[in-house]
């Protein structure tokens, strides 16, 4: 029963995605089409968290390489420790979608104690200690080092890979938190059904996690770039050095085209003092930054920095505003892969390596 309802909702998964409208299957030749037959290729599924981005191409493969060459690809790093790595960052994010799929797939590769130690946020009961310690790391990524960082708890031909896949999260955490729901899941599910629908998401994500994935698959999908000194974390790794660097370059033309200067340059001065914390419950803090810009860019503005600093802030009536400004599926995308991603970068220049 749990299986057949399992397959039932992963052929609908994509279903699952609000506020715009994701492109449900592509057999043609297009950025969308070549980055879906990867996905359910080495991913198993067309992914909800990636097709999400499929109303904007150039966030799409950026999106697909990130996770695809971090996670998925072969390399220095196992597969269970990546996945222990996902799930941590989105606990501390507070993405149950994301900790739910990451968790289910870890306890298909390892165990379900390690599973329910992750999902349930004990962090110390997970058995490994190589696991444990980079899974800790994992868990405070996203706050700014006060002072001295202590030593990472991996070694300098690891850390592309880790940080990688981090930042790859901090990330899809913020745009699932707004183009997604709570579970992976659907709500019509059974409740004493859910549980074990989850074991059976992890032995089906952990059985397409066992087999090889060849580093630098993706990169065909978008141009080379130059490694930005941001993300110079990436260097030791050729292939998760070249997915940051391209998709990096596809999200700053994203921006470039709709996210106005002024509301690019309010986030990054707001990114240049954050700490990680997110800033509360209330949105006063944002309707106080909006008077500095042009009256036809605040809602835009709102969302930016909505989505990068407390994107569980985002609610129907900021989508709305914005659509007021800019309308379309890739407008929208557009703005909230820019605005994620200079989030999940400003996370990742906080790692020192070496």
């Amino acid at each position: 029963m749990a299986a057949s309802l399992l397959q039932a909702a992963l052929r609908r998964s994509v279903d699952q995605v609000r506020h715009v409208t994701p492109v449900r299957t592509s057999a043609s030749d297009d950025t969308v089409g070549r980055v879906y037959r990867q996905a359910e290729r080495d991913f198993g599924m067309l992914a909800p968290p990636v097709a999400l981005h499929s109303p904007a191409p150039g966030p799409l493969a950026a999106s697909w390489m990130m996770l695809r060459e971090s996670l998925l690809a072969d390399g220095q790093v196992s597969r269970p420790v990546k996945e222990a790595v996902a799930a941590a960052v989105s606990l501390a994010n507070a993405c149950p979608y994301c900790v739910s799929v990451h968790a289910a797939t870890l306890g298909g590769l390892l165990d379900s104690a390690t599973a329910a130690a992750v999902s349930a946020d004990r962090i110390s009961e997970i058995a490994d200690p190589p696991t444990r310690a980079v899974a800790r790391w994992a868990r405070r990524s996203g706050s700014r080092p006060d002072g001295q960082s202590p030593p990472l708890p991996f070694s300098e031909q690891q850390a592309p890979e880790i940080v990688g896949v981090a930042v790859t999260f901090h990330y899809l955490n913020r745009m699932v938190d707004l183009f997604l729901g709570d579970s992976p899941l659907p709500p019509a599910a059974p409740g004493p059904l859910r549980g074990a629908m989850l074991r059976v998401l992890g032995r089906f994500m952990s059985a397409g996690a066992r087999g090889g994935h060849q580093p630098g698959a993706s990169l065909e999908l978008l141009p080379a770039a130059p490694l930005p000194r941001d993300l110079e974390w990436a260097a030791g790794s050729p292939h998760v050095a070249e997915a940051f660097a391209r998709a990096g370059a596809a999200f700053e033309a994203a921006g470039r085209q709709h996210v106005p200067a002024p509301v690019q340059a309010l986030l990054r001065t707001r990114l240049a003092d954050w700490d990680g914390r997110p800033p509360g419950v209330s949105r006063s803090w944002v309707e106080d930054a909006l008077p500095v810009l042009p009256d036809g860019q605040r809602a835009t503005g709102r969302l930016v920095l909505l989505t990068a600093l407390a994107s569980y802030q985002v609610d129907q009536s900021v989508i709305e505003a914005f659509r007021r400004e800019q309308a379309g599926d890739e407008a929208l995308i557009a703005a909230t892969s820019w605005a994620s991603m200079a989030a999940a970068r400003q996370v990742g220049s906080w790692v020192r390596i070496g």
